[in-house]
């Protein structure tokens, strides 16, 4: 639809120039009438009007007459200018000269046969003249909109090349392993005579591994940026055509081109698309892919070579690609861009608050364990969502509740106010929540509770945000155990409040149930042993291991795995009990604040814990003007020659 309203508007100004000639043309045509008159016609044009000159034109066959009249009608006088043809006999011509020389009128002769050859060349010539014109504009135009009719270049690259790349290192934050990963690259493009003296070769192309979002494409612009050296960008899908060969022709003149530009480099992402392991999956191969593909592997590393060119491409996949583009001599190295832990994630966060104005109450660390697993497009998200909300509600800076906000509409879309619910279900709702709080802050290893709220938001009647207080690496037995526990508070409370349950509770048991399975055939925290009964990988990737997937255990080994994770989750439900019976007070008055506000945070929550009330609210007037401004973060740590020569 859009390449057509394109031509759309690239055709019709040509149509309404057109148009336009064909008007003014038919004007002249009618200014310059010409009445064609009969010989006897003509005769008596001669005699009873006044004509003092006419001009013959001799051809093969007839002399044409030509000449000028003035006639009066109605006390005005016009004149007409009229035309006959009289055959080009002798007998003829000598009445003919006969009659105007009795009529005293001048004479002229005019050659004609020259003047008829270029006009009849011209006449021929100059529609196919303006037809093929039209054809160049209206193709040129296409070309240079970027359109899909780019007929002559096919085969060309789609590689987007910038030389003057703006993003540093500085605007990286949370990935200072990576960097330093990095930097290795942009000493080599800034001075390679070094790393020759040292014998030592820089790898050819680096593989950016990681969650869509983590920053693999802002690590290869700052890469750019640093070594200030152009940078050639694409897509894996932009390779591959419906034609075979022509994936092929295009990486052959991205290469050709970077050539040309060294030391340059090159990123492609997404190299998934056109990576993949060849001859893999039921169907069999795409022919297409796999010779792009095959072309790839020849441009990396074939007899040729491609001194100072350095290839950076991403992928979320790995494990898919194909092993001869993962050997050495192709993809060097891979660096893994995982998401952020809570040290990073309030780095990021502090970068993109830059341009920001928040209040005294907002705390970029305490925002950071509210997001656990975010990504840094998230959490950039995040921020300029919290903005939106401050202008929408005519906030002079970004306050606490705008970024809390922001987290909810992120994680689970906006509020849904305008549902309705029945005063008995938000009751059950605020108890259910209430029940998850008091697990989180009486329970030492359980999940603690950031942010509880009874407003529903897509399919849930309420929400809850449960982090833990310590981001590790490892999870131990007593871990997982608070956390099935945390689970299974909801039920619990309602259970104890209610004696009755409801259907609220489905993804905390869903949720719980996963956790203790894992337990029990992963990580042999049961009385089974530490022995791995289930392969946890059902997922079929293009056909490959189909027919392996499947339990190797017995009957009774599969009997025996439900009682273990019976036992769990009755153990944790039997705990869960247990606190809420001891801290009904404490959820009775988190229950009855939430049915008030609808939404607490993790202060509030804590206070009301701690102190029974609900702590004072900042007013949203004030701006924060005992924030210290952004500090850009200290160069990483590498050799002070390597230093010198990124400054």
């Amino acid at each position: 639809m859009k390449n057509r309203r394109g031509l759309i508007r690239i055709i019709l100004p040509w149509l309404l120039v057109l148009l336009m000639l064909s008007s003014l043309m038919s004007v002249f045509r009618n200014q310059g009438a010409t009445s064609q008159l009969t010989y006897s016609g003509f005769v008596s044009t001669i005699k009873e009007e006044t004509v003092t000159e006419v001009e013959l034109s001799p051809k093969a066959y007839v002399v044409e007459v030509t000449g000028e009249y003035t006639a009066s009608k109605e006390g005005k006088e016009t004149k007409t200018t009229f035309k006959t043809l009289v055959p080009n006999t002798d007998q003829e011509i000598d009445s003919l000269m006969q009659l105007l020389e009795d009529r005293d009128i001048k004479i002229t002769v005019h050659n004609s046969e020259n003047d008829n050859l270029v006009l009849s060349f011209l006449m021929q010539i100059i529609p196919y003249a303006i037809l093929i014109g039209l054809m160049f504009f209206v193709f040129r135009n296409l070309n240079g909109a970027g359109g899909n009719a780019k007929a002559f270049e096919f085969g060309n690259s789609r590689a987007k090349l910038e030389k003057d790349e703006k993003t540093r290192f500085t605007d990286v934050a949370g990935a200072d392993e990576e960097k330093e990963e990095l930097t290795e690259l942009v000493a080599f493009l800034k001075n390679p005579k070094r790393f020759a003296d040292m014998g030592a070769k820089i790898p050819r192309g680096v593989l950016l591994v990681g969650p869509p979002g983590t920053g693999k494409t802002l690590l290869a612009r700052a890469v750019a940026g640093e070594a200030n050296v152009p940078f050639y960008s694409i897509s894996g899908s932009e390779f591959v055509e419906m034609f075979v060969g022509v994936g092929a022709g295009r990486v052959r003149d991205m290469f050709k081109n970077a050539k040309e530009n060294a030391p340059c480099i090159i990123f492609i992402d997404e190299i998934d698309a056109v990576g993949r392991q060849r001859g893999s999956g039921i169907g069999g191969g795409h022919d297409e892919r796999e010779q792009t593909l095959n072309q790839l592997l020849v441009e990396m590393d074939g007899f040729s070579g491609n001194e100072g060119i350095i290839i950076l491409a991403a992928t979320n996949r790995a494990d898919v690609l194909d092993p001869a583009l993962l050997r050495p001599g192709r993809f060097d190295r891979q660096i893994m861009v995982s998401n952020p832990d809570k040290k990073a994630r309030a780095e990021i966060l502090r970068v993109h608050a830059r341009n920001k104005r928040f209040a005294p109450d907002v705390n970029f660390d305490n925002v950071a364990q509210r997001t656990p697993g975010f990504s840094g497009a998230e959490l950039a998200n995040v921020l300029n969502e919290a903005a939106l909300l401050a202008v929408r509600m005519n906030h002079q800076v970004i306050t606490l509740e705008d970024v809390d906000e922001a987290i909810d509409r992120v994680i689970g879309g906006p509020a849904k106010k305008s549902r309705q619910y029945t005063e008995h279900e938000r009751t059950l709702v605020a108890y259910h929540e209430s029940g998850h709080a008091i697990i989180g802050l009486t329970l030492e290893h359980a999940n603690q509770v950031q942010k509880v709220t009874i407003v529903p938001r897509g399919n849930a009647g309420g929400y809850n945000l449960m982090t833990p207080k310590e981001e590790t690496y490892f999870q131990t037995k007593t871990q997982l155990m608070a956390t099935v526990t945390g689970y299974m508070g909801g039920r619990v409370a309602e259970e104890v409040f209610f004696g009755d349950v409801s259907s609220g509770a489905h993804n905390d048991i869903e949720q719980a149930t996963r956790i203790a399975r894992m337990m029990v055939t992963e990580l042999g925290m049961s009385d089974l042993g530490p022995i791995k009964y289930d392969s946890g990988e059902n997922a079929v990737f293009l056909g490959r291991d189909y027919s392996q997937i499947n339990n190797t255990h017995s009957g009774q080994i599969a009997f025996e795995i439900d009682q273990q994770v019976r036992k769990i989750i009755d153990t944790c439900y039997d705990q869960a009990t247990d606190i809420i019976t001891e801290n009904k007070d404490k959820l009775e008055i988190i229950a009855k604040a939430l049915l008030e506000h609808e939404t607490l945070n993790r202060e509030q929550i804590q206070s009301l814990y701690e102190n029974g009330v609900m702590p004072e609210k900042y007013d949203g007037t004030k701006p924060h003007i005992d924030q210290p401004p952004y500090q850009r973060p200290n160069p990483i740590d590498m050799d002070e020659d390597l230093l010198d020569e990124m400054k």
